[in-house]
């Protein structure tokens, strides 16, 4: 992963390395691991041996994955990272990875284990200790460890599963095939601990106060007296990337608010009184419209709108440096999360992030991006600990392309306002029910096509318009929210009625994956 200047030196920390197999669950073992207070990092199974030595990690974990371990196309890993004498946990096919690799015996199962198993604990484990002799767990999986390597001692089973769980202390390396890291694992974060903190020795250090403390001293240490300029959106990202480093410098920092036309409803005089009255941050505000507007004049594709919004963003961000003397710093509020979608050495690309996939090459400024190791909700537990108010920590993310990527086809002055109206509806109804907070993301999506529909004893052909509520924790992976039929009732009736140009309503009811949260 690339390091920035003014990102937190994660080598402050104890890190665990969670080798990804593809699994949909190895976001989820990277967060569990840093709510046991212990640095967490996903890397591509393709990890040398070598890589893992320079890294020097206190931990390894490895992920589930869709494979099998005798498959032609197998994922496997460098045989000598488990003869580093490094912790090493295998989860589900993690735990297949290191008995195939070790000499033990995988094979399909009889019947598929797949929801919960209730496990059994066979022996003494360090993994397993103080916890019920009887538990239930969640598996996912078709094939089984059957005999684990020589040295091992199996420590649980269930039904379907011989070697559910295995371990090997004098080389520090253990397996289960259920997932720890999920919630239907009722004692799963328990055995995460007793891995991190008896097996790895790691030190729960990766605190709010200690992240604040780590970006504030890496901000100090790569800016000189010269101006720093930060790209400010009003959405927690940003605010809080803007706190951490006015925390770090005062006015130094020279935040830019480029209003491009593409924001919700009143949000941008929101934005600038926010910030010039609550935080007294030196705020420049670009009306930029205008420029936008021009720029996506007949796009359509999603891809080509982020990367054409991302270079223009930066090019007002070096016009406005180049009226700032001394400038050579640009703040982003760069998440975790978008690094991974944008795509990695660690995970194929799903979405360019305007601030990630489409930066310019030739870009100028040097980013200071203090949030990049962070999931969303470590940014906001970090914003609460700056003091930053409620209703901006709490705020619903916003995608940085605004409403470009909610218009689906081109993007014209006339098809923001529409659905600038029928947006403000739907959160003024998401409120009124009091499910804002309950909810990760809540907003209206305008297609490009039109509907047939009749109003006043006459036909229209206007816009449907489709709208969109999730439930998640980090973004990784979403479900779709089961609003109460009245909540989509005053929506619809309010929407067609108030909103000239939509004659339809319609409720998104797929999940992430495989839909992802936003249309484009």
């Amino acid at each position: 992963m690339a390091v920035s200047a003014g990102q937190a030196s994660t080598g402050d920390f104890d890190k665990v390395l969670v080798v990804d197999f593809g699994a949909q669950y190895a976001q989820l073992i990277a967060r569990r691991v840093r709510e046991a207070h212990v640095f967490s990092e996903i890397v591509p199974r393709t990890i040398s041996a070598a890589e893992v030595e320079d890294r020097q990690p206190a931990g390894i974990i490895l992920s589930g994955g869709p494979a099998s371990v005798y498959a032609d196309d197998a994922y496997d890993i460098d045989p000598q990272i488990l003869k580093l004498g490094i912790p090493t946990l295998g989860i589900c096919y993690g735990h297949q990875v290191i008995a195939h690799a070790l000499g033990g015996d995988v094979a399909p199962n009889d019947v598929a284990e797949f929801g919960r198993a209730e496990l059994a604990v066979t022996s003494q484990s360090l993994l397993l200790n103080e916890l019920p002799e009887e538990q239930i767990v969640w598996m996912s999986h078709r094939d089984a460890v059957v005999a684990p390597p020589a040295g091992f001692t199996v420590t649980a089973t269930t039904a379907d599963s011989p070697v559910a769980a295995m371990e090997d202390l004098s080389r520090g390396i253990f397996g289960v095939q259920f997932h720890p890291e999920v919630v239907h694992t009722a004692r799963g974060q328990e055995m995460l601990k007793h891995f991190l903190y008896e097996a790895c020795r790691a030190r729960p250090l990766w605190t709010h106060a200690s992240i604040i403390e780590q970006s504030v001293d890496a901000v100090r240490s790569s800016v000189d007296d010269g101006a720093v300029i930060c790209g400010l959106s009003g959405g927690v990202d940003s605010s809080v990337a803007a706190a951490l480093v006015h925390k770090a410098i005062g006015d130094q920092l020279v935040c830019v608010f480029v209003d491009h036309g593409l924001l919700r409803k009143d949000e941008a005089e929101q934005v600038e009184e926010t910030f010039r009255s609550s935080f007294h941050m030196n705020l420049i505000h670009v009306k930029a419209e205008d420029r936008f507007l021009a720029a996506l004049a007949g796009v359509t594709d999603p891809e080509e709108k982020r990367k054409i919004i991302g270079e223009t963003f930066i090019r007002v961000f070096e016009e406005v440096a180049a009226e700032v003397s001394d400038v050579r710093f640009l703040v982003q509020g760069t998440l975790y999360p978008d690094v991974i979608e944008s795509g990695t050495a660690d995970a194929a690309k799903i979405k360019s992030h305007h601030n990630v996939g489409g930066l310019p090459e030739d870009m100028e400024l040097k980013l200071i991006e203090p949030l990049r190791d962070l999931f969303k909700d470590e940014v906001r537990a970090v914003g609460e600990e700056l003091g930053i108010p409620e209703e901006i920590v709490w705020r619903q993310p916003f995608p940085g392309p605004g409403l470009a990527v909610r218009i689906i086809g081109e993007v014209t002055r006339e098809r923001l306002e529409i659905l600038r109206a029928a947006d403000a509806i739907v959160l003024e109804e998401v409120r009124r029910a009091g499910l804002y907070t309950e909810l990760w993301q809540s907003f209206a999506v305008l297609p490009g096509i039109r509907s047939v529909g009749v109003q006043g004893d006459g036909r229209t052909y206007a816009y449907p318009l489709i709208v969109r509520a999730v439930t998640s924790e980090d973004a990784m992976t979403a479900d779709w929210a089961r609003l109460p039929y009245e909540v989509l009732e005053r929506i619809s009736s309010r929407v067609i009625n108030e909103v000239e140009g939509i004659n339809r309503v319609a409720y998104d009811i797929s999940s992430k994956p495989p839909a992802t949260i936003e249309w484009e």
